[in-house]
């Protein structure tokens, strides 16, 4: 029996790191179960995300009656502090800490901003929508609550993401970061999926007292999460380790940072891909229901097909970047699946085809998880000795930025052209857009995948011992 026992475990030891692609992201000095315990804040921070973007967009239009404008200006408002993120993950770089830490007093700062956002989300929330006691109050006292609670969550989960992720980068040695960076990302997309059908369930039967404890039981969760990641993280340094160079000042470091390494071009790369993937992220929806006539049920599908294809993008980007791939051509093949993915899409409306329709939202997700794992695996790569804050701040400021100024453009464009030319052609002139930004995205990365090949190939050069002579 004993013998039999002792199989079971070395199959299941040799099952986990062949099925499971993030299985394996474990080393010697970071057990999985810690890995898996820091990864816990991005949990956080995907409940916040959908609580902002998706669950609270919904209730304060319908249940609450805003006007859609005001709801948009209070969901946008996170994006104030996305080009704060540079500075952030520098300053986490050269913290200096009484108690030796750089890391955990950032991670625990944006926490508590996160708390305290959530705390107060739900009053000023019944306040601006003039609910109870809430409707003998002035307008502005609702508007400015409401604002100051959108901008404390979003400063919270920048700054918990962009330090969580600097942290993570620090724990894991370079040969397991690939799949550390897709084990990070799957658990933003479970705490998104999982948070999401949580909130749904709970604000079925809708009244502002339940709104009131969903939230606040949000607030809590996260204390929690985040709490049980940092836990005995990151170790402590002596006040003997700081020396009197680790002061260095903000602009001068993120010139010699932005003159490295062609930063620049990874960073206007990343910029336009992510303009291209996330253009359409709130018009899949209505293209999908207003020009090919598909029920609510089958729209709310797509963004599990997009979650989907983003997984298996992130899953496949981990297994071939783990063994030693150009994480600069991942990247641009990511690029390359999204130009037939926004194709597919197109076609679907002269067609009338849902099945294409969600082959391209598929694909959509997996060139964008492709993408994403790649310009992030390349970013922690390529990071300075003791600046993967300042670089990894950079890479989310760019990013979380364009993100942001692609939806919004997205459904400016769509309605200026429907105005002129209706409807189909406003959606589709949009996909068309991010065909082109997928395009000069390539061109973009070009030479930084050649010059990753070079030096590549120099590398292997260099290992090859040289042919004995006779």
């Amino acid at each position: 029996m004993n013998r039999f026992s002792q199989e079971m475990i070395r199959s299941w030891s040799q099952l986990g790191p062949r099925f499971l692609p993030f299985a394996d992201a474990a080393s010697p000095d970071l057990p999985l179960s810690r890995l898996l315990r820091l990864s816990l804040f991005q949990v956080s921070v995907g409940m916040a995300l959908v609580l902002m973007i998706g669950t609270l967009n919904r209730v304060m239009i319908v249940e609450l009656h805003v006007p859609a404008s005001l709801v948009a200006i209070m969901v946008s408002m996170p994006l104030v502090f996305a080009p704060f993120r540079a500075l952030i993950g520098f300053r986490s770089d050269n913290h200096r800490s009484a108690l030796g830490w750089r890391r955990v007093p950032y991670i625990w700062m944006g926490t508590l901003i996160q708390f305290g956002g959530l705390a107060i989300m739900p009053f000023a929330l019944l306040v601006l929508s003039g609910l109870g006691h809430a409707k003998d109050a002035p307008a502005w006292i609702g508007q400015l609550g409401a604002a100051i609670a959108f901008l404390l969550v979003g400063a919270g989960l920048h700054i918990t993401q962009t330090v969580g992720l600097a942290l993570a980068t620090d724990l894991a040695p370079p040969e397991s970061r690939p799949k550390v960076v897709g084990l990070m990302y799957v658990m933003l997309l479970f705490g998104m999926i999982v948070s999401a059908l949580i909130f749904g369930a709970a604000l079925a039967d809708f009244s502002p007292g339940r709104l009131v404890r969903v939230i606040q039981a949000a607030a809590v969760t996260t204390l929690i999460l985040n709490v049980a990641a940092l836990w005995k993280q990151e170790s402590r340094r002596s006040r003997n380790s700081y020396t009197q160079t680790e002061d260095p000042d903000f602009r001068q470091t993120w010139v010699s940072f932005a003159h490295g390494g062609n930063a620049m071009r990874r960073l206007v790369a990343v910029g336009l891909g992510t303009m291209a993937f996330t253009m359409e992220d709130v018009l899949l929806e209505p293209y999908g229901g207003e020009i090919l006539h598909l029920s609510v049920g089958d729209t709310t599908t797509l963004t599990a097909t997009l979650a989907i294809g983003g997984l298996l993008g992130f899953g496949l980007a981990s297994r071939i970047l783990s063994r030693g791939a150009d994480p600069f051509r991942m990247a641009g093949s990511g690029a390359m699946v999204g130009i037939p993915a926004f194709m597919l899409v197109i076609c679907a409306a002269p067609l009338q085809s849902s099945m294409l329709f969600g082959l391209g939202t598929l694909l959509i997700g997996f060139g964008a998880g492709l993408f994403g794992h790649g310009t992030l695996t390349a970013t922690m790569n390529l990071a300075p000795e003791n600046q993967a804050g300042l670089a990894l701040g950079a890479w989310g400021a760019v990013q979380a930025t364009a993100a942001g100024v692609a939806v919004a453009f997205g459904g400016i464009i769509r309605d200026i052209v429907a105005i002129f030319a209706g409807s189909a052609a406003g959606y589709v002139s949009v996909y068309c857009i991010e065909i082109f930004l997928l395009v000069a995205t390539i061109v973009i990365m070009l030479p930084l995948i050649k010059k990753s090949a070079s030096a590549q190939a120099l590398s292997i050069k260099a290992q090859t011992p040289p042919a004995s002579a006779g």
